[in-house]
């Protein structure tokens, strides 16, 4: 095999020679490996080549691992280790000689090569006794370490060093101790070491125990709480002092962040002293390690790579620019501070990046409408452009453009169809990558009698002509009501160019249904030449394989989104955003804007029931926010402020519902937990209808509210009726209801509505992340698994099931190592109670139906929409028909990521026995240390990874590089 010249890792090379070859040291300085023995050296990648191949060689000799295929493997592997290395730690610093070698293990078992790896465990525990044996001898007392602090050498201050991990560990439990914490670090330092890498090799230390104990989740977010304020405030300071240093440093921090042109001068109009003294430190202590880091990472507001943004003056900063234009902008300041700092509400990532800086895009989501004409399709991709630069996430409505092979009058050509105009929109989203922040990210939706859908439904294949394939963009069915009549029917379905059928675009219910009749009528009578007829069920089995197959289209249903809307009297809506959740309407003249934010539904839960009071509390802080967005927002295109300006939506939604049901003791699948979901959802509405009618009493009603559902007293849960007749039938909800309706009707009467739309339930990962809550409405995915995102990869465990298990004297190692190699489930452990198997069931466990059913019951409340992900454990294509079959049925808008699991999957073993729990309840034994080590890799690997589907790319639900992600 030729190896190319300027390669960093030729295995090729090394399989020859045996010897390292060089690798551009530019890349890897700042890293450095320590030595058994405690030398510190360069970290050369290619030792790690070396390695490798020598295990390749132990296991197929010399021949079986001089092929080119294994030297490829090889090749690729080591660049699979070093970037793990790098990844855990992106600014530099050094790894522990097992580090490295742990992470080649998982390399192995990530590929696969379960010989190869299990013949490398072998080879490292025979160098381990060996080296056991060599060390009998007396050894000569630790020498003292010398660390380099603000330049000069000096001896490691031990003492310090303990009352540092102390103080992190403390009030967090017995079983969060320092010890383990501060032998871990030792082992990690070397004599000259920076005093910032002994911070730093604390922090690592302490989050490799966190899959011991979750509360080492939140020893380790104080240790890096530690580096974040000596880096800011130049200097380490205890807990204690830091109510005081925040009241003198926020003044400060908002002064420089004036002077850098980072934030808005009106920022220095207000109080800095009264905002200051209400800052909380206390409040630093709420974070874990992943929401931390990530605020730091990414949220943080810097100058020249150097933060000068601490977590509570970030909260304020978000709250002051929100509260600009209130009347007493202190008071209300304070007032949105504390629900944020608190936890108990989050607005999206767009408002807590921008929120008082320069340029304020604090909205989430824009929809529009692509026009049939170029003038039209590219002025949609400019805008597309514009929007994502600043952090928006786009839905676009392409059914309006003519289908292939439509007539062009200008050049009496024949249009190439939508496809096209398709991919350039793809490389647009990838190319303005919204300041490097996160990934530019767009979702089309097409209508199911377009001519062009069955091309548009293969846009996500990986085979077939690439020029006619978008890989980087979602995609979206928009169905009418019509569509899946003839599904369930058996009936025959046309597909037309909107070209010589322009007002089915604009039309739904009854009113498409008897445009579409006439269409067909004229097909007929040979008055139309353009069109495709099929079997409705033909096409409805290709949507779900490529569903299945791809992830894409997403199921979506338009008349659900518009006999339903309360807008529907100015406007239809075209289709839904990026997550499928906002639901307004858009035009050639207007592009909805949507602004998001989510209630932390768990902690309005107390004494096994809803916290009305403190929901009502929350709710009502949380609208004005959101309301506040409209007018303080920078709009990027005047289509979207004029939009905004006039109809004035919003999105609030909800983060920890499967915290709530873990505290109320509650599993997933159950009817109990569609219960909750009823009654939480409708409290949520309610009091958010109710704010958003308070709002109008004290700022006026929007707009176009004359002539709305508000209007004419219709409320979201009135709208199933109007459904119902519109379709015929068809619609199947429960329709009970707890809460004093008849009131809140009288007072929209009263006072009419400040908000066209209220809320909406986005996926919320990124911020819920920060605050260490589950993601929306989701099922846990696992109750011991790995989050892999920029700031590197984070082990997260259900403290609820470690706590239940604390209990029962069941949480120990090899508990741990159940939960790795069962991905995080408890099904097949056999000592765990059936109970908790039931109550901590993962997303997989979890049957489908209950998923639609709670989807259901919240969709009743809600006046726009929510990012529902279907699970799907074992799919078949039985098993989709009847899912979203039932999903039309129950009255719900949309649908999202469908996420499914091969059932081979469910079936592991370990490697030695073949039994389906790795300690049995009645054998009281553990592995063998080999298989012990080669399952554990395993199960790293796999519950690092999402859970895998037939080849679909999904969207991870942890990935803040996705604007999917709020």
């Amino acid at each position: 095999m030729q190896t190319a010249v300027n390669r960093p890792l030729p295995a090729a090379s090394i399989a020859a020679a045996d010897t390292p070859v060089p690798s551009p040291v530019s890349a890897y300085q700042g890293y450095q490996i320590i030595r058994r023995n405690g030398a510190v050296v360069a970290f050369e990648p290619n030792k790690i080549a070396v390695a490798l191949m020598k295990a390749f060689l132990a296991v197929h000799g010399t021949q079986g691992a001089a092929s080119a295929s294994v030297r490829e493997t090889v090749d690729g592997l080591t660049e699979t280790v070093v970037r793990g290395l790098l990844r855990s730690r992106p600014g530099g610093g050094t790894f522990h000689i097992e580090d490295v070698q742990d992470q080649v293990e998982l390399g192995l078992m990530r590929g696969g090569h379960h010989e190869v790896a299990r013949a490398y465990v072998l080879y490292r525990e025979r160098r381990s006794q060996e080296r056991a044996k060599q060390g009998a001898t007396p050894v000569a007392a630790e020498p003292v370490l010398h660390v380099v602090d603000r330049g000069q050498r000096v001896p490691l201050d031990l003492k310090r060093l303990h009352v540092l991990v102390e103080s992190a560990c403390e009030g967090l439990g017995a079983d969060v101790r320092p010890d383990p914490i501060l032998a871990e670090t030792k082992r990690n330092l070397y004599d000259g070491v920076p005093i910032d890498e002994v911070h730093k090799a604390a922090i690592l230390a302490a989050r490799t125990l966190i899959e011991k104990d979750p509360g080492y989740t939140r020893a380790t977010a104080r240790l890096l709480l530690h580096t974040i304020r000596k880096e800011i405030l130049g200097e380490e300071v205890l807990q204690g002092e830091m109510h005081a240093r925040y009241a003198e440093y926020f003044p400060l921090f908002i002064k420089k962040g004036v002077q850098a042109e980072l934030l808005d001068e009106k920022l220095l109009q207000y109080d800095m002293a009264k905002l200051g003294a209400a800052l909380k430190a206390d409040r630093d202590l709420q974070f874990d390690y992943l929401g931390l880091q990530t605020l730091y990472d990414r949220y943080f507001l810097h100058v020249n790579d150097a933060r000068i943004e601490m977590p509570q003056a970030f909260y304020m900063r978000v709250a002051m620019g929100l509260a600009l234009n209130e009347i007493d902008r202190e008071a209300r300041a304070i007032e949105f501070y504390e629900v944020l700092s608190t936890f108990d509400f989050m607005s999206s990532t767009p408002t807590l990046f921008n929120s008082g800086t320069h340029r304020s895009q604090l909205s989430s989501c824009y929809l529009t409408t692509v026009a049939d004409d170029l003038d039209g399709i590219y002025e949609a991709l400019k805008e597309n452009a514009l929007l994502s630069k600043f952090a928006g996430g786009l839905g676009n409505d392409w059914t309006n453009v003519r289908a292939l092979g439509s007539h062009i009058k200008g050049t009496n050509g024949k249009s190439q169809g939508v496809v096209p105009f398709l991919k350039v929109v793809n490389d647009t989203a990838v190319a303005v990558n919204q300041g490097g922040k996160r990934k530019g990210a767009v979702c089309a939706y097409l209508e199911t009698w377009h001519l062009d859908i069955e091309e548009f439904l293969e846009l996500r294949k990986n085979t077939g002509d690439d020029r006619r394939r978008t890989h980087d963009m979602n995609t979206a069915n928009w169905i009418p009501d019509l569509f899946m009549k003839r599904v369930m029917e058996g009936g025959e379905w046309t597909l037309f160019s909107p070209s010589t059928c322009p007002d089915l675009h604009d039309k739904f219910g009854k009113a498409f249904e008897e445009a579409y009749l006439a269409y067909e009528d004229k097909v007929a009578r040979g008055e139309i030449k353009l069109y495709k007829k099929m079997a409705a069920r033909d096409l409805w089995r290709k949507m779900l394989s490529m569903l299945f197959e791809t992830g894409h289209p997403w199921i979506t249903f338009k008349d659900a989104c518009n006999v339903r809307s309360p807008q529907q009297h100015v406007g239809v809506v075209h289709s839904s955003n990026l997550c499928t959740e906002i639901t307004l309407n858009t035009s050639d003249t207007e592009i909805a804007v949507c602004n998001l934010g989510s209630v932390n539904l768990v902690h309005h839960v107390k004494d096994g029931q809803i916290d009305h009071a403190k929901l009502k509390k929350t709710v009502a802080t949380a609208m004005r926010m959101l309301d506040n967005v409209i007018d303080i927002n920078y709009y990027a295109v005047k289509k979207a402020r004029d939009s905004n300006l006039r109809h004035r939506p919003v999105g609030l939604g909800i983060m920890g519902f499967q915290d709530a049901l873990h505290e109320l003791r509650i599993p997933y699948a159950s009817a109990e937990a569609v219960e909750f979901a009823d009654r939480s959802m409708e409290a949520v509405c309610y009091h958010a209808y109710w704010a958003s009618t308070e709002l109008a009493a004290e700022r006026g009603r929007y707009s176009s509210y004359r002539g709305s559902l508000w209007d004419r007293g219709i409320l979201p849960m009135d709208t199933l009726d109007l459904l119902a007749q519109a379709r015929g039938g068809y619609v199947d909800v429960d329709r009970s209801a707890t809460m004093d309706w008849d009131s809140l009707r009288q007072r929209i009467q009263q006072h009419g509505m400040r908000n066209s739309n209220c809320v909406a339930i986005a996926p919320t990962a990124t911020i819920s992340n920060i605050i260490g809550v589950s993601a929306s409405i989701e099922p846990s995915f696992g109750n011991l698994s790995v989050k892999s995102n920029l700031s590197g990869e984070f082990t997260v465990i259900n403290e609820y099931l470690v706590r239940d298990l604390k209990k029962l004297g069941l949480w120990d190692d090899v508990m741990v190592m159940d939960l790795k190699h069962f991905d995080g489930s408890l099904r097949r452990i056999d000592r765990v109670p059936e109970e908790l198997k039931q109550l901590y069931a993962t997303a997989f466990e979890v049957e489908t139906e209950w998923l639609v059913e709670a989807a259901a019951r919240r969709q009743k409340w809600i006046d726009q929409a929510q990012s529902l992900n279907i699970y799907m454990a074992g799919a078949s294509g039985k098993k989709l028909d009847e899912t979203y079959k039932l999903a039309w049925t129950r009255g719900l808008k949309t649908t999202y990521y469908l996420r499914t699991i091969g059932a081979t999957h469910a079936e592991k073993s370990t490697v030695k026995t073949g039994h389906l729990n790795s300690v049995s309840s009645s054998s009281g034994g553990a592995m063998s240390a080999l298989d012990a080590a080669a399952a554990a890799a395993r199960a790293q690997i796999e519950a690092a990874s999402e859970a895998p589907s037939s080849g679909m790319k999904q969207c991870l639900i942890d990935d803040p590089t996705c604007e999917a992600c709020q």
